[in-house]
């Protein structure tokens, strides 16, 4: 009885709302009179949409007349959110347009997987219908989801729109109230982890980076106030060891993030001396300076994982040398492994973005290529969670979602874009794999604490196995360290 009570006052309040703004538009003087909304159906009738319904109704701004819901829960079908009905599932989707007369189809599932999000467009389209979604909770910065939010698709929205559970008390005991460097801070996972830590209020967070244009940039972005002489910032390059050791003396932090990496790997491909300095010689020199931190994450790539390319080689020593330094010191020494970012510089998405502006073709390396791929923020969401419950000596190895084809990226870019561009093969390019790998071999995909991050042991490298930077200088040598026996196999 009290479900039918609820369920009568839901829909005298959507009639009496209704008749009401349909008053008001005939009353209205030319000036204040609305444009007609869009009459549209929503997919998926979680909390989402119960949110957004409220707003569509009572949100004068909102463009879109709420005319049906879409669910695929059986127990669903029949109820009312905000007065309106849910009137099917995906399966009726174009005969809901139809009958309805929608105009626009809103996909209101946070965490959907990007094939969910792909066929739903698909059937809006071929009904006739324009498709639409709500943002990602990260995207709504400063208020709550509102009508005024719903917006066109996106190619990340198509990859996949995972939302993460975490647990922020245990972040925040790790890095709130703490004096915080994030080396490599100008790049793109670096600029995304000084965003995500400055929410926790850190007592100090202490941005380095050897680019003074990125720094700029992310000082900016992480405090918009922030002054030009702003002692956040810190000028230097992690390949320069006794610049990093005065950066620890004078600023003491207590925990690291190091970020800084060269990364592009074609260009490593010909160049490996420069990525030892870097990514070996340069982990090293942080390491090192960092003697009494609390807390050292090394931030990894997928392609540590049973390494083929100069950039997996180098990230696999560094783990390696990260582990070998957890033995010798009292705090945490985690690395955090995962697969490629679609950030906004030097990603996959940029560079087909840049080809279709050029009017094509895109290249891609081959039709069955797959990688795992996930956000700049949501990876750095989970570096952050997986620095609150790694073991010293672990690397936590992040998996969202399942690999995706990069073909089937290309060609949904070319059809958001509308523009005919053609799509050429170029082959695999020496380093690369068909699939990417996230576990090496022997390494257990083992979930103890959270259901994205696995805990994998790893074999402990001595700094002394990097002391001559000339031996490393080829792809044989770095393959050949990263298949040195650890310390222990070496005492046994």
């Amino acid at each position: 009885m009290r479900r039918q009570r609820d369920t009568r006052s839901e829909n005298l309040l959507y009639t009496l709302t209704v008749r009401y703004d349909r008053w008001r538009r005939e009353h209205a003087g030319p000036a204040s009179r609305r444009e007609p909304r869009a009459r549209a159906i929503l997919f998926g009738a979680g909390s989402a949409a119960s949110t957004l319904l409220h707003s569509m109704i009572f949100d004068p701004r909102s463009r879109y007349e709420p005319v049906g819901v879409l669910d695929d829960d059986p127990a669903r079908q029949g109820e009312r959110l905000a007065g309106i009905a849910v009137i099917g599932s995906r399966a009726d989707l174009a005969t809901a347009v139809e009958r309805t007369r929608a105009t626009a189809v809103i996909f209101t599932i946070g965490n959907a997987e990007g094939s969910l999000v792909r066929e739903i467009r698909a059937l809006a389209l071929a009904a006739g219908a324009r498709f639409l979604v709500v943002p990602e909770t990260s995207e709504l910065l400063d208020h709550d989801l509102g009508a005024p939010d719903i917006r066109d698709v996106r190619i990340t929205d198509l990859v996949g729109r995972h939302r993460i559970a975490t647990d922020a008390t245990a972040i925040a005991g790790r890095v709130s109230g703490k004096r915080v460097l994030v080396t490599g801070a100008g790049g793109e996972i670096g600029s995304e982890l000084c965003r995500q830590i400055h929410r926790f209020g850190p007592a100090e967070l202490i941005m380095l980076d050897h680019d003074e244009k990125a720094l700029q940039a992310v000082r900016l972005s992480v405090d918009p106030r922030a002054e030009a002489h702003d002692p956040s910032v810190v000028l230097a390059d992690v390949r320069d060891a006794g610049r990093v050791r005065e950066v620890f003396r004078a600023r003491e932090p207590e925990v690291v993030f190091h970020a800084a990496a060269l990364q592009h790997q074609p260009l490593l491909e010909r160049h490996p001396g420069e990525a030892v300095k870097t990514n070996v010689l340069g982990t090293v020199a942080v390491l090192e300076a960092a003697e009494d931190v609390a807390l050292f994450v090394n931030v990894s790539t997928a392609k540590a994982a049973d390494p083929v390319s100069v950039l997996g080689y180098t990230k696999r020593i560094a783990e390696r040398l990260t582990a070998g330094f957890a033995d010798e010191r009292t705090g945490t020494f985690v690395s955090v492994r995962f697969g490629n970012v679609l950030g906004r510089h030097g990603s996959v998405l940029a560079t087909f973005g840049a080809q279709i502006a050029d009017g094509g073709p895109i290249t891609v390396t081959h039709p069955e290529v797959t990688r795992y791929l996930m956000t700049t923020e949501e990876a750095v969401t989970l570096v952050l969670q997986a620095a609150a419950v790694g073991t010293s000596g672990e690397a936590l190895v992040l998996q969202l979602g399942e690999p995706v084809r990069i073909d089937d990226v290309a060609r949904d870019m070319i059809e958001l874009a509308d523009e005919p561009v053609d799509i050429v093969y170029t082959g695999l390019r020496p380093g690369e794999k068909l699939g990417e790998t996230l576990f090496a071999p022997g390494e257990a995909d083992r979930r103890p604490h959270h259901p994205l991050i696995a805990h994998v042991p790893v074999p402990p490298l001595a700094r002394s196995h990097v002391s001559d930077p000339a031996a490393l200088s080829d792809i044989r040598a770095l393959a050949e360290l990263c298949t040195t026996p650890s310390l222990e196999n070496r005492a046994a």
